[in-house]
């Protein structure tokens, strides 16, 4: 069953357009037909009234039944409109000759008036039941619209949670594996590897439910991310990390960064000799967050474009179901340089975290 269409609101309109018709049908049956006061307003009351229900009455039912689509529906308002408006005129009929049986000259206009009283009562009813039609039909419409945006937002949801919750496992793996290999030979460092971990997860549990936070919150987290990486590698990386002041106030979704600068050192590192060090900058363009990391690559041992992992890959896709574009994450190498630079759009509800 359909929500009623005659409720609050357009109740109201509904009856103050049946009121407005009754009293100008009575001016007219006084004023044009010549009939008395109160034959005018008998004739207009009687017919009116049982016309608004008649309307009322075919609203009603199509808020609980409706044909198929097509043409049937209409024609289906089409029989039951002039059903109804052939008993609508038999009973004001009924009515209006029992109250004034003894008056020849109004019974005779009133059974003159029987087909003009038929067909306006087809058109009025009909029209009350097309519009209930569709409006029907147009609520039904939005209430599907709504379950299946509600379905695609569940399912939309569930794949972010699901790909921020396979970036925990790569990584933890990686960093229990180092930890493995310094128990023996470095049991101080390895100590304090765990701590930075448990600091990491810990604050990655925090940031489980939260879907935008502020630039300065995403470098806090990913500067644990790099001291866990720094003990690992030892003085072989370094990183510069720089922000425009305007870039301070963006928010980003949580865990974007720390996934391209894993990739950045893996490439960065693995495949080259010497120090490296990952250059991380946020700055502003064209009102939106511009995240650039920046790292070295040996051409000779690696291509750049091969391999990206993971990491990039499950950040593209986060980024096409928060915000439908393909557009906003770019990779390049230059001169044994590979950047990643990530645009975040600022669409979300400041007032709230949602």
């Amino acid at each position: 069953m359909a929500k009623e269409l005659y409720k609050g609101n357009s109740r109201w309109s509904f009856l103050t357009s049946f009121l407005i018709w009754l009293v100008l049908y009575a001016a007219l049956l006084y004023y044009w037909f010549n009939l008395t006061a109160w034959q005018a307003i008998s004739d207009s009351s009687v017919h009116v009234i049982l016309l608004g229900g008649a309307g009322f009455l075919i609203s009603r039912n199509l808020s609980y039944y409706r044909p198929g689509a097509g043409i049937n529906k209409f024609l289906y308002v089409t029989v039951v409109s002039s059903v109804m408006a052939a008993l609508w005129v038999f009973f004001t009929h009924w009515l209006l000759e029992t109250t004034f049986d003894s008056d020849p000259v109004y019974l005779h206009w009133l059974n003159s008036a029987i087909p003009i009283h038929f067909i306006v009562g087809c058109m009025i009813i009909a029209g009350i039941g097309y519009r209930s039609q569709l409006w029907y039909d147009e609520e039904e419409e939005q209430g599907e619209r709504e379950r299946r945006e509600a379905n695609e937002a569940i399912i939309r949801e569930a794949e972010l949670y699901k790909l921020r919750q396979q970036l925990q496992p790569h990584f933890l793996f990686n960093s229990l594996n180092s930890i493995n290999a310094l128990i023996m030979l470095r049991p101080e460092q390895a100590r304090e590897m765990v701590l930075k971990l448990s600091d990491f997860l810990r604050g990655s549990l925090k940031r489980e439910d939260d879907h935008w936070i502020s630039l300065k919150e995403e470098l806090q987290y990913l500067q644990l991310y790099l001291d866990i990486e720094k003990v690992r590698f030892g003085h072989r990386l370094t990183t510069s990390v720089s922000y425009d002041e305007a870039a301070e106030a963006m928010y980003m979704p949580p865990m974007l960064l720390q996934p391209v600068v894993e990739n950045a050192i893996k490439f960065g590192l693995y495949d080259t000799v010497g120090d490296i060090t990952i250059t991380i900058r946020a700055f502003v363009e064209e009102g939106m967050l511009m995240l650039e990391v920046k790292n070295p690559f040996d051409n000779e041992l690696q291509q750049p474009n091969k391999g990206t992992g993971f990491g990039l890959t499950s950040i593209r896709r986060r980024l096409y179901l928060l915000f439908a574009r393909q557009d906003l994450m770019e990779t390049g190498a230059q001169e044994n340089i590979y950047t990643t630079l990530i645009k975040v759009p600022q669409t979300h509800d400041k007032s709230s975290n949602n």
